[in-house]
């Protein structure tokens, strides 16, 4: 198989029709470490949306319980790009993050923040960092696979179209963007937890990097002094060069899910996926996104 081979497929693919399994190659053969950091900077942002940052907060999953939230996110959220909305497996992790998000009251602007999130990062992250640009093709196949779980998720008026999509994102953050204490703190345990899965030294150093990869509008609203302009432009070309070094390698043969990411830490003897995530009591801590109805699981 040659290097561009994969992408030759998924333009031979309909991207309506066959979004998910176009998804499916983009997540876990094309881009799988881009996407993890993609997504990861995803969930964060979404901290500097006071109402869902300090929500979070008070919840104490993320700053409590930081390693099992991520996994659990992580896997639920991948369980339906490997199997499939369809499957016995994608509709049992939809319908625990249905079960999970029923009993808090967010309303559905926060709620289709986040799905945006979902989509536009990973392009802008792939496109600036990635061995190649995503393409039309995959683009378009992101935007209706996360349309169709919003609607599982019964958010109302998801955009229909990627540019739809970004300029929702880039209006809600510069409307709602804003200084909180304790968004500050989810933000602060997230980035100690991302320091932890490597040597305990490098965390200073992680910490940086993490920071100079943040763009300034996340730095002002979580008061974090911005890294120099040097240490910005440093970190950001080390990125992209081992995007240059990954097109020089083979593709990939074999699919890389979030499962087998090293940074999956809380269940080293394995999972069920309807044992995932938290059982949360209303009004005592849980998620802070609102499940619109209580039929509208997966389905």
């Amino acid at each position: 198989m040659k290097r561009f081979s994969r992408l030759e497929q998924i333009r031979r693919m309909d991207p309506y029709e066959e979004a998910t399994e176009i998804y499916r190659l983009s997540v876990a053969y094309e881009f799988p470490w881009d996407f993890t950091r993609a997504l990861e900077l995803a969930l964060y942002r979404t901290y500097a949306v006071p109402g869902i940052g300090g929500l979070l907060a008070r919840t104490a999953e993320l700053t409590d319980r930081s390693q099992k939230r991520y996994d659990d996110t992580a896997l639920l959220l991948d369980t339906v790009v490997e199997h499939g909305f369809g499957s016995d497996l994608g509709r049992t992790a939809i319908r625990r993050i249905n079960q999970m998000h029923r009993s808090y009251d967010i309303g559905d602007d926060d709620m289709r923040y986040v799905l945006c999130t979902f989509v536009v990062m990973p392009k802008r992250w792939i496109d600036a960092y990635g061995w190649r640009r995503l393409s039309r093709h995959e683009t378009v196949a992101s935007v209706v696979h996360y349309r169709t779980l919003g609607r599982h998720m019964g958010i109302k008026d998801i955009p229909e179209t990627y540019e739809e999509f970004e300029t929702s994102l880039d209006s809600y953050e510069a409307a709602h963007f804003a200084w909180d204490e304790d968004a500050r703190r989810v933000s602060d345990a997230t980035l100690d937890l991302m320091a932890s899965w490597y040597p305990r030294p490098l965390a200073p150093l992680l910490r940086t990097t993490t920071l100079a990869l943040l763009d300034d509008s996340l730095l002002r609203a979580f008061r974090y002094s911005p890294p120099s302009a040097t240490t910005r432009a440093w970190v950001r070309r080390a990125v992209r060069l081992r995007g240059r070094a990954v097109r020089l390698l083979p593709p990939r043969r074999a699919p890389h899910f979030a499962r087998q990411n090293r940074e999956i830490k809380s269940y080293p003897y394995g999972y069920r996926i309807a044992d995932l995530g938290t059982r949360p009591v209303p009004g005592l801590g849980g998620c802070p996104v609102r499940h619109a109805a209580p039929d509208a699981e997966a389905g």
